[in-house]
């Protein structure tokens, strides 16, 4: 063992030891504060092992109160119904990322502290089908469903504070895709108070639509209607002809319409943010990292199947799923 990994080991134990001090840990705390945790505090603090320590207590006080250890999927059943939020695959390097499609109607009916607890959950699942080697994951905010720049703008700062308080060193990179035009605006105002604001960047999902002939149909050739409900342009209804399918539609992005379907009332499209004088002011200040996103597009795009997300989660924070039934009628 070289000397430097004796260094990491001795604050490692320093900072556990002043924990333990305080108040002796649970077994599920125990678990949570193994070597990998304790030196990703210890790295966000500087190595400063009293720091490190004070966040760690904070950390597993917090987990704690909202209940991390005990989160189920039964008690988001309509969220993963809805596909609000969830993990949708795993990068290049295999890093889970992570997709958050809230709707802005979502925080007029619930509150902040069931948002939190669906956001932990979300990151607990991703943080349980990371691989041994990896210890970041990938977040992508759709906000293509906000029309308010200050209600997305305080769901994002909301979400990025969690994540760099209570999960530091995680968060590998985070997108937010086609934001309210007056986003810009607000972020430059609270971003630089913002601890993870330096890796977290916004993109159009237009600069990606001529992707789609590059990286194969993922619609798998299935005939697509544009949506009139939907309160994303960018999105259409799709009927699966899967008698056994678990849902009988699926979003997807191609704006391919059928006229053989019923019509469905067309609804004018919300301007695109990049298409905005906002946006434009936007481009010039801020790089868009086109290159860096690119991988994630098919994953963004991949139609969102429950069952498969819940087969993902381990052990009981699966909670009892159950096939709902749908009728012949429903299908096609």
């Amino acid at each position: 063992m070289s000397k430097k990994d004796e260094r990491d080991r001795s604050r490692v134990e320093a900072v556990l030891e002043l924990i333990r001090k305080q108040t002796p840990l649970t077994v599920k705390q125990e678990k949570f504060c193994n070597y990998a945790c304790v030196e990703r505090f210890l790295k966000a603090k500087g190595d400063n092992v009293k720091r490190a320590a004070k966040q760690l207590r904070a950390c597993l006080s917090w987990r704690e109160s909202i209940g991390a250890d005990y989160l189920v999927a039964d008690e988001f059943s309509g969220e993963l119904a809805d596909g609000l939020a969830y993990v949708a695959g795993h990068d290049d390097e295999y890093r889970p990322v992570m997709i958050l499609r809230m709707k802005q109607e979502y925080q007029k009916f619930h509150s902040q502290k069931m948002f939190t607890r669906l956001l932990v959950f979300t990151m607990e699942v991703a943080v349980s089908t990371m691989p041994k080697y990896v210890q970041q994951f990938v977040l992508l905010f759709d906000a293509s469903f906000y029309r308010s720049a200050s209600a997305f703008t305080n769901l994002l700062v909301g979400a990025l504070k969690i994540t760099g308080e209570y999960y530091p060193g995680r968060l590998h990179k985070a997108f937010i895709i086609d934001p309210p035009s007056l986003f810009p605006y607000f972020w430059k105002g609270v971003g630089a108070f913002v601890e993870l604001s330096a890796v977290t960047k916004v993109v159009s999902s237009l600069d990606f639509h001529g992707e789609d002939a590059s990286s194969g149909d993922l619609t798998g050739g299935r005939s697509v209607m544009n949506a009139g409900s939907c309160s994303s342009s960018r999105f259409a209804f799709t009927v699966s002809h899967h008698v056994d399918s678990l849902k009988p539609w699926y979003l997807s992005l191609s704006e391919t319409s059928v006229a053989s379907r019923t019509p469905v009332q067309q609804r004018t499209p919300r301007p695109s943010f990049f298409q905005s004088p906002a946006g434009m002011v936007f481009r010039r200040g801020e790089r868009v990292c086109r290159e860096s996103f690119l991988p994630l597009w098919k994953l963004y795009r991949r139609p969102y199947d429950e069952m498969v997300y819940r087969s993902k989660m381990r052990g009981p924070v699966g909670g009892n799923f159950r096939r709902r039934h749908v009728s012949f009628s429903q299908r096609f």
